[in-house]
């Protein structure tokens, strides 16, 4: 079978780099119109992420309501051994709330954050490159006296001078952040750019600290920029499941995992993931927002795995690697579909007639056939119960004549 493959393989070869999957699903996804959770629903979904196998669970900005301090506290005491995150501004009334909502965290994390580029810092900030740097190290040398593990964020990251930015990465790195999180806030880059950028600051961190990731997706490029990262040097990102999030949301974990795992000879890397929870994990979402992921969404989309065009179902019918390159189990989905509408075949529609308990002669078929393409020329699909009453009907014709 013709493979393409980026790299050459490599059995037996070196282990694969291990990428850390931080997730915010519950903080950044959160805080995104119609996602809005209530502390038992936060607390029921960051069992679902921990049942996933996310490395870092982000829980919430404690400063911003007494609701997100209270689900930030409820989620390090109901699951004591995760790596628990709590969002801080670099301000000390923040990063001094995000400490106090961890303090039952036995792994916590604060990550505060701080925008560098220059329109932020004129018409937001209204401060100068000199305060904000100054403002970065005393919160992350704060956050440092209540934890060992802690993150710090550039916030516009990818429209901030890059000699700045490295002067901001060296200093926060000195002041003791582990973590170097370097977003595209709002979207605007691409993966060359993004890729020169992170891997300018990994080569200058070195091992002293992991680069991060943090992707939005306003221009349809949030996974793709986040995989360009991973090859450059960064070894954690930043997502949420479904991809939710501020404006076009996040880089989708599901997405970003699924990726690594299928195509391991472009993306030599390994995460943590569970993948089979990956569906679940999806559908609790579901539940807990207001909206679920759009039909065709990648991975955990209602039609993900499913068939309706005749070629695909007859190709897939005799062997399913033709049209599937991942396993649906794999995924937590219990099983490819064929979804039998206008375009579908002869095959799919006798394989659902055997799937329903009916086997056809080439005539009956043949009518049947005939009488569901008709019915689906005018329907967006034929449900079981429809389908099995057009072959009741034909048979009783049959049966007649």
């Amino acid at each position: 079978m013709l493979q393409l493959n980026c790299t050459k393989s490599n059995p037996g070869g070196p282990k694969l780099s291990r990428v850390y999957i931080f997730d915010t699903t519950l903080r950044d996804g959160e805080q995104s119109p119609g996602c809005s959770m209530t502390k038992a629903e936060k607390l029921q979904m960051a069992g679902k992420l921990v049942d996933l196998g996310v490395d870092i669970l982000e829980a919430g900005f404690p400063i911003a309501s007494d609701g997100d301090f209270e689900a930030v506290d409820a989620i390090s005491r109901e699951f004591p051994w995760v790596q628990v995150a709590a969002l801080a501004r670099s301000t000390t009334l923040d990063v001094q709330r995000a400490a106090e909502a961890l303090r039952h965290a036995k792994r916590p994390r604060i990550h505060t954050f701080l925008a560098t580029s220059d329109i932020h810092l004129k018409y937001k900030l209204k401060k100068t490159r000199e305060q904000v740097l100054n403002d970065a190290v005393a919160a992350v040398a704060l956050a440092r006296t209540y934890t060992d593990d802690v993150e710090f964020s550039a916030e516009d990251a990818t429209r901030t001078d890059p000699d700045y930015l490295e002067e901001v990465s060296l200093a926060v790195v000195a002041a003791g952040a582990r973590t170097v999180n370097l977003p595209d806030t709002v979207g605007y880059s691409v993966p060359d750019q993004y890729a020169a950028l992170i891997g300018r600051i990994a080569n200058l961190l070195g091992d002293r600290a992991i680069v991060s990731v943090h992707c939005h997706d306003d221009l349809g490029l949030a996974v793709a920029n986040s995989l360009a990262a991973v090859k450059a040097g960064a070894r954690q990102v930043e997502c949420t499941i479904n991809g939710i999030g501020e404006r076009a949301g996040n880089a989708a974990l599901e997405e970003v995992v699924m990726v690594m795992k299928t195509r391991p000879d472009c993306y030599p890397f390994e995460t943590g993931i569970h993948t089979e929870q990956l569906y679940p994990a999806s559908q609790a979402l579901t539940r807990f927002i207001s909206f679920g992921p759009q039909p065709n969404k990648a991975i955990v989309g209602e039609n993900a795995f499913a068939h309706e065009a005749g070629i695909h179902q007859d190709g897939y019918l005799k062997e399913k690697s033709t049209y599937e390159i991942i396993d649906p189990k794999s995924v937590g989905v219990p099983e490819g579909r064929l979804v039998l509408g206008k375009h579908s075949g002869r095959h799919a529609l006798k394989s659902r007639a055997e799937d329903l308990g009916f086997q056809l002669t080439k005539e009956e078929l043949d009518l049947l056939y005939q009488r569901f393409t008709h019915q689906a020329d005018n329907k967006k699909g034929l449900r079981n119960d429809e389908i099995s009453a057009l072959i009741q009907d034909v048979l009783a014709k049959a049966e007649t004549v």
